[in-house]
């Protein structure tokens, strides 16, 4: 297991399936944690279940104004230092390209890639105010965003814009100890996929190499992977998990 005893960090989107699992993991390998989300309820629970080094803030991350506050809302928490950022919230608004609505562009775009800037922007600042030499931002992109998919013009120009974004930023900051990368999930068992009819996943699953759905702790895993000390020659990429449906 990476040790990150004495790290602290942020997640975003911590009451979803793969947020929870990549908090339970960070928390684990001795991370202090802030978990944001919108559903109050549901952080408290979390953070419940978690006991001591582990906190929520509640954000939503469509308001701008909350979002311009959430870094030092969490660096005020964690006792006065941010190492890892965990940019995982995301929303779908899906609809085919010819009848996608403005609005449903301009939402999945606000939450997806804004907001992902914003907190990019403030994480890098403070990690380099803080001269530690350390600092992690990850964040969670998608299969969409490398391969595209009917009906989500606006997730997967997102996600494919997160990639671009991540990269550019990690040009800027690698010399101050400072990596950026992207995890892009395939398939994941979740609230979002429980939907799916039994037509739907065996077709899935026939695309997938590994026939099967991956787990929240698969991307998990990973998120703990890349903040650890052991990744850190590991900038500008996206790490792809996802039974091998997509090979690049």
């Amino acid at each position: 297991m990476f040790d990150l005893t004495g790290k602290t960090a942020l997640v975003t989107g911590a009451t979803g399936g793969i947020g929870g699992a990549i908090a339970r993991q960070l928390h684990q390998c001795g991370a202090t944690i802030a978990i944001s989300g919108r559903q109050r309820d549901k952080l408290d629970q979390l953070a419940s279940e978690l006991g001591e080094r582990c906190m929520g803030l509640s954000c939503d991350l469509a308001n701008k104004t909350e979002v311009a506050g959430l870094i030092d809302e969490a660096v005020k928490a964690l006792g006065g230092r941010l190492d890892i950022l965990v940019n995982n919230a995301g929303l779908t608004k899906d609809n085919l390209f010819m009848v996608m609505k403005d609005e449903q562009w301009d939402d999945v775009i606000a939450v997806n890639l804004t907001s992902t800037f914003m907190l990019m922007r403030a994480a890098a600042r403070h990690m380099m105010r803080s001269k530690s030499g350390f600092g992690r931002i990850i964040n969670i992109s998608s299969v969409s965003g490398i391969i595209g998919n009917p009906g989500q013009a606006n997730y997967a120009a997102s996600k494919a814009g997160m990639i671009g974004m991540t990269k550019s930023l990690a040009r800027e900051v690698a010399s101050r100890g400072i990596t950026a990368n992207c995890i892009a999930p395939g398939f994941i068992s979740t609230p979002m996929t429980d939907v799916l009819n039994e037509k739907q996943v065996a077709a899935i699953k026939e695309a997938i190499p590994a026939q099967a759905f991956g787990t929240p702790d698969d991307i998990a895993s990973a998120v703990v992977y890349l903040a650890s000390r052991e990744a850190r020659y590991v900038t500008g990429q996206t790490l792809h998990v996802n039974g091998g449906m997509v090979m690049i």
